[in-house]
């Protein structure tokens, strides 16, 4: 569900209120979304503005969103035109879905000038354009040259023509209905939803114009969900029924941080979810040739057999033979030996003996093959399933990961340019006065088992699932503390959506670290099993995404 016209104008709104206000810098988050870190008369803000197809915005937010290490050509741009620059006004285009800052800024030769930031929020067509003094197009997120849409080209030095208005009445100012037509019809800003949510309250018993009241005091957001979709407007959502209030901003956050995080994730560490999910598919589809080599290598002696037995017959001529017949000596059964045609009797058995030397040796090959094939699955599907659940942080450390093990290349300009941070490398909460710690990817894991925890602390994972591994601070932690972090390690597992998940428990010094297996793989030793269902309603809002 995209944003309508009334909700913009809320957003616009709050945003007036904060101007004017200096732009201190900008960054790209995404390939859709741009950051302005803002210096207002009552202090810091960030504004973000997002233009993706479903989830375009506008809104203030506190939370923290890290950047790629390079900008995109768009976002040079801007910074060159607009940091230091000045936010002066924002008007939206009536109740339509775009709005337009005034930026006011000195030029190379230091005269004062204006510029437009025009902030589109349509759809698929969602876009951020920079237009110059004279009404010209200075360059654009998203650029639309003539040959895709021949009514309003969005390029480099073309006119900015303004989205067409769409004629509708204003219902704030209007608020006269049509009995015929739907309301969204009539209406600037309204979308269907709105319009079902009006029909609902007016059928209630509910004016028009006293919903009409109620919206534009509104200062929240209020969110439903509806046939597993998340619904939302300004207004408590009667056609829907419950439905969960925040401030109109936070409600944004609410609503769309983790849908886009993926992406960011994606942009950000490079598309890992596209590099183990081809790791697997070649595992998966090489374990089985892996299985049939050694089914064969197994069946190995029959070519010993070929080979005595044209021995033994003194076979010689052979040549131009695709396969023979022969009979055991044992029970005079007869035994079809395949034959190459361009070899003599003599030649053919020796070629049986290398075949069946070949396979016997390569049993053991096979085996191991065979193993480390298992393994890779098991470590590319414990991948997977990490990354349903990680955030930029960890996500990045799945990607350092698979550039260690050989499965990514790290780009050589971002190596030159990385920046060393101190970083905690797991995440930790307290809970009832005692510490839990717990790693939320492979080497996370393997830092806090092997790096950090002492060895009478209590050590948590699930039982059959690739997940987090948990330590409790303490070597008697109480049935409390030590459900929590249960619940800690169900949730980031694979059994997250699961009942009764079995976790095992012990001593960090009842692990041992198998040789030469992927990091975070531990071996057992004497543990015991609690059996949990994960609650993330339970968990501490500092131990979740």
């Amino acid at each position: 569900m995209a944003l309508d016209g009334i909700i913009l104008h809320k957003a616009v709104q709050q945003i007036r209120e904060i101007l004017p206000c200096r732009i201190q810098k900008i960054y790209r988050i995404s390939g859709n979304e741009i950051l302005f870190l803002l210096h207002t008369p009552s202090g810091k803000q960030q504004m973000l503005i997002s233009c993706h197809s479903q989830y375009n915005r506008i809104l203030l937010t506190k939370r923290n969103y890290p950047t790629p290490d390079e900008p995109s050509n768009f976002v040079m741009l801007l910074r060159k035109y607009m940091e230091g620059a000045m936010f002066v006004s924002v008007e939206q285009a009536g109740l339509d879905r775009w709005c337009t800052f005034r930026v006011r800024r000195h030029n190379g030769i230091g005269d004062q000038e204006e510029l437009d930031l025009v902030v589109e929020l349509m759809g698929k067509y969602a876009n951020l354009i920079l237009v110059s003094p004279d009404g010209r197009i200075i360059d654009a997120l998203k650029r639309i040259p003539p040959f895709e849409n021949n009514r309003r080209t969005v390029q480099p030095g073309a006119v900015f023509k303004p989205t067409p208005d769409q004629n509708k009445k204003n219902p704030f100012l209007d608020p006269v209905i049509e009995a015929d037509t739907p309301l969204y019809q009539q209406f600037a800003g309204f979308s269907p939803f709105l319009a079902e949510e009006a029909e609902t309250r007016m059928r209630e018993g509910q004016s028009f114009a006293s919903f009409m009241d109620e919206v534009d005091r509104s200062t929240c957001l209020y969110i439903a969900n509806r046939k597993n979709e998340a619904v939302f407007h300004c207004v408590p959502l009667h056609s829907v029924g419950e439905c969960v209030s925040y401030p109109l901003m936070e409600g944004f956050d609410v609503l769309f941080y983790h849908k886009e995080e993926k992406e960011r994730i994606k942009e950000i560490t490079g598309n890992i979810h596209q590099v183990v999910k081809r790791e697997l598919k070649h595992q998966k589809i090489k374990l089985p040739r892996l299985l049939k080599e050694y089914d064969e290598a197994l069946d190995c002696d029959r070519w010993k057999t070929y080979g005595e037995l044209l021995y033994a017959y003194n076979i010689n001529d052979t040549k131009g033979m695709k396969e023979i017949t022969l009979n055991r000596f044992e029970d005079d059964t007869p035994v079809r030996i395949p034959l190459d045609p361009r070899l003599d009797g003599k030649g053919n058995a020796r070629k049986c003996y290398t075949r069946y030397s070949k396979l016997k040796k390569g049993q053991t090959y096979l085996q191991e093959q065979i193993r480390i094939c298992q393994d890779e699955i098991t470590y590319f599907e414990g991948l997977i399933e990490q990354l349903g659940y990680t955030d930029f942080e960890t996500a990045g450390g799945i990607r350092e990961e698979l550039i260690k093990g050989g499965y990514m290349k790290e780009d050589a300009k971002a190596r030159r340019k990385k920046k060393k941070k101190a970083e905690t490398p797991f995440r930790t909460f307290e809970y009832e006065g005692v510490r839990i710690s717990f790693g939320r990817n492979n080497l996370q894991n393997e830092a806090l088992t092997f790096h950090s925890a002492r060895k009478n602390e209590i050590w948590l994972h699930a039982k059959d699932y690739h997940g987090a591994h948990v330590v409790i601070h303490d070597s008697s932690p109480s049935e409390a503390v030590l459900r929590m972090a249960a619940n800690v390690a169900a949730y980031y597992s694979g059994g997250r959506n699961s009942s009764s998940v079995p976790v095992n428990w012990c001593p960090v010094k009842e692990l041992k670290k198998i040789p030469g297996a992927k990091p975070g793989m531990v071996q057992l030793g004497s543990y015991r099993t609690i059996y949990i269902d994960p609650d993330p309603g339970t968990i501490p809002p500092s131990a979740l995404s």
